[in-house]
């Protein structure tokens, strides 16, 4: 599916092609969520930039791109930010789940899937969190994606990214799995929760979002008077 450059595909368009295409790493409720918080930066004008942590091969970025677009946000900036390595090394709070190097990518194929569809491509910041975030996150964060999977992933990002969001912003940390809160979500990755327990601590500020299947979403508002965790 190579597009006319006149050609802007609707988002339902995208949304069916990415549930065929990408469903490995995007479902039919992660979509709808995260085009639910980048609708409400526009409804409340918060400021600063969207970035994703840990884009594989660029399925939600190109989502989040066609959803500003599509809602006037046509200068708000997108960042992603990836190994391209796939998956670190576990530590001692992580599953035995998948393999070391699991989830690789290259950032060629962020370019090529935005350029299918004929959008603007995120800024892509290769390397590990905690050699790139320090130093190239926006001054401002509107809206984060941590998607990290494992306990020390999450917590660099919380810890360099938190900070950083702009007041109302927003930030969802997938697979978080609140089973008391959502006792359907997908408990594959505990230390994403701990990390944020760690982070937090207690009582942990994070909302739960739920979706019609085992979504694992947990979402941080940053405070609108400007001070952070």
């Amino acid at each position: 599916m190579h597009l006319p450059p006149t050609t802007v595909p609707s988002l339902a368009e995208l949304h069916d092609w990415l549930l065929e295409h990408h469903g490995d790493t995007v479902d039919a409720d992660r979509l709808p969520a995260i085009r639910t918080e980048l609708e409400q930066l526009a409804a409340r004008k918060v400021p600063g930039a969207v970035i994703e942590l840990g884009c594989y091969q660029g399925a939600m970025a190109l989502w989040m791109r066609a959803v500003l677009d599509a809602t006037g946000q046509h200068q708000r900036s997108v960042h992603v930010y990836d190994s391209f390595k796939g998956l670190p090394e576990r530590g001692t709070k992580d599953p035995d789940l998948f393999e070391t190097g699991y989830l690789r990518a290259e950032p060629e194929q962020v370019l090529a899937l935005h350029d299918r569809w004929g959008r603007t491509p995120p800024a892509i910041h290769p390397g590990w969190f905690a050699d790139t975030l320090p130093g190239r996150l926006p001054d401002q964060i509107a809206f984060a994606y941590l998607d990290g999977d494992y306990y020390e992933s999450i917590h660099t990002c919380l810890t360099a990214c938190v900070p950083r969001m702009a007041p109302g912003g927003t930030l969802i940390v997938d697979d978080y799995a609140d089973l008391e809160a959502n006792p359907k979500a997908w408990n594959g990755l505990p230390g994403v929760k701990t990390a944020c327990e760690d982070y937090f601590r207690a009582p942990s500020p994070l909302q739960v979002i739920t979706g019609a299947g085992d979504l694992a979403f947990g979402r941080y508002t940053a405070p609108a008077d400007g001070t952070q965790q």
